[in-house]
């Protein structure tokens, strides 16, 4: 049904006269008055009838009118609930992150969220090096927080920090007795890898790290997430070369220490698909950039 013709039919019966309802839509009565034949054409009834005070409502106009204002009320509501949606302020938003940012960030960016955008439906999902381009490629989730920053060429990368490595090792450890640990030191000792440099950006820099101060760290195990490795390290397996923010979350019987001589870093990425449109990712990447540059 034309909404339209919908709306010009509770304005007539709303003022009772197809003169006054013509003034209050600012049209002429009979184009009006067509539009209220064609609409009683559609139904199969008539709709009005001529009264002593006006136009009266019949049984089959009463049934329509019962409706119609929630019928125009709710294609309202449909279109303002698209534009909130396409002006970022409703709709759903997934986010992925790391782990390794998780405590570093998330207490911060999620409270800058709804702030941000509170009519927006939040969801959250830890992500790891094997699952967050699939999750992102898939739309399982809209936006990821990563480190290192994915390469691929259906995503978009926005590059908004960068964290120093540390070296990670038990308290026990002689080397934790240090405020910074030369890198020469590290030479010999087993290193708990995180993916193989074939698949993970941060395992290359680690390794580019090592072979820029020519330093020979056997590999002991490799792992997918920072946390498997913080618990070898925590177990006595090895070292491990982790961002700096990563000590958020350690447990407790490990240490990190600077490396001394050694700036490298490893970058705070926001990830999305090149194809979203979403105003929600421009959102989310405005307060994630405001939320680390605070860390």
């Amino acid at each position: 049904m034309d909404l339209r013709r919908l709306r010009y039919f509770v304005a007539v019966a709303e003022a009772r006269s197809v003169g006054k309802a013509a003034e209050r839509l600012r049209m002429a009565q009979p184009p009006l008055s067509v539009q209220i034949r064609k609409l009683e054409a559609e139904v199969g009834a008539p709709l009005f009838r001529r009264g002593t005070r006006g136009m009266d409502l019949t049984e089959a106009g009463q049934a329509l009118l019962a409706r119609a204002g929630e019928a125009l009320a709710m294609a309202a509501d449909g279109v303002e609930a698209a534009r909130a949606v396409a002006s970022g302020r409703r709709g759903r938003l997934s986010v992925g992150y790391m782990f390794v940012l998780a405590n570093a960030m998330l207490p911060r960016l999620i409270p800058e969220l709804r702030r941000s955008i509170p009519g927006v439906d939040l969801d959250f999902a830890e992500l790891s090096a094997s699952t967050r381009e699939a999750r992102l490629l898939d739309r399982s989730v809209t936006v990821a927080l990563c480190m290192p920053a994915i390469n691929h060429p259906e995503i978009q990368v926005a590059r908004i920090g960068a964290q120093p490595f540390m070296l990670v090792m038990p308290t026990a450890s002689p080397l934790a007795r240090l405020s910074s640990v030369p890198m020469a030191r590290l030479q010999g000792r087993p290193l708990i890898a995180l993916p193989h440099p074939d698949h993970g950006p941060a395992s290359s820099a680690v390794v580019a790290l090592l072979r820029r101060h020519q330093v020979v760290m056997p590999i002991a195990s490799r792992v997918e997430t920072v946390h498997s490795a913080m618990s070898l390290v925590l177990a006595g397996e090895g070292f491990a070369i982790l961002p700096a923010c990563a000590q958020l979350g350690a447990p407790r019987g490990i240490v990190f220490r600077p490396l001394r001589d050694a700036s490298d870093s490893i970058d705070i990425a926001v990830c999305w698909r090149r194809d979203a449109h979403s105003p929600l990712i421009r959102t989310f990447l405005k307060c994630a950039e405001k939320v680390v540059a605070r860390l």
